[in-house]
């Protein structure tokens, strides 16, 4: 069994629009003592990358008129209703609540949107870190989500560059020699998942490491990737 290492990265200023996300977070990693290594991952809070890509819109949180009609231009469907709450599904094919729009931890009177491409951006902030500081890194930019049938909320990946999204271990064994025949693990997603810990979401802790996952999971994935086709959702 792998050991992992989950590292907070401290020290990330407030970012504006264009602000170069890969010279802050290896600056605050470098600054406390826990500078990037290859192979590392670095999780990326979608708050942060929404900010510095100006994914910004001024909005009266008062008006419910005005946020119903921001969620909906921002969804490709409408799901389910109930209240002010809407479950839609996004362009990039998240079904989530109010089409992942947030209010908190923005400037009073603004609402941050998804990025147009979590994945680009993933793929913008490894490139940068490998271009400037030399390192080779997997980027998972996370987010809040809600679960079906669960109660409470956790965090998950909607951008990947260098991790894959999916582990799968069809064809495997199991500790008792058992074929597996359906298993997939969110590998993305329990990274984001992870990382969500020790990042917290009051604390202002944007970005985290996590150190040891293992090598075969460095490859190309894509959050497209952990998004079920409707042909296969029994639930949608």
């Amino acid at each position: 069994m792998r050991a992992l290492t989950l590292i907070p990265v401290h020290g990330i200023p407030e970012i504006r629009p264009g602000d170069g996300l890969a010279a802050l977070i290896a600056d605050a990693a470098a600054a406390q003592d826990t500078p990037l290594l290859d192979r590392d991952c670095v999780v990326v809070t979608q708050k942060v990358v929404s900010k510095a890509e100006n994914r910004l819109v001024a909005i009266d949180p008062d008006d419910r008129d005005a946020r119903r009609a921001l969620i909906e231009s921002e969804s490709v469907r409408v799901l389910r209703r109930r209240g002010d709450l809407l479950i839609t599904e996004t362009r990039h094919g998240f079904v989530c609540a109010n089409a992942g729009i947030d209010l908190s931890n923005v400037e009073d009177g603004y609402a941050a949107l998804l990025p147009l491409d979590a994945d680009r951006s993933a793929q913008r902030i490894r490139d940068g870190l490998r271009a400037t500081r030399g390192v080779d890194v997997a980027i998972v930019i996370s987010d809040t989500f809600g679960r079906a049938w669960r109660n409470g909320l956790t965090d998950v990946a909607i951008g990947i560059a260098g991790l894959a999204a999916v582990a799968d271990l069809r064809g495997t064994h199991d500790a008792l020699g058992r074929e597996l025949q359906v298993t997939e693990v969110a590998v993305a997603d329990e990274v984001a998942g992870a990382a969500e810990l020790v990042m917290g979401k009051a604390a202002a802790v944007p970005v985290a490491i996590v150190r040891g996952l293992d090598p075969t999971w460095s490859r190309d994935g894509r959050a497209r990737d952990l998004v079920r086709a409707p042909a296969d959702d029994l639930f949608r």
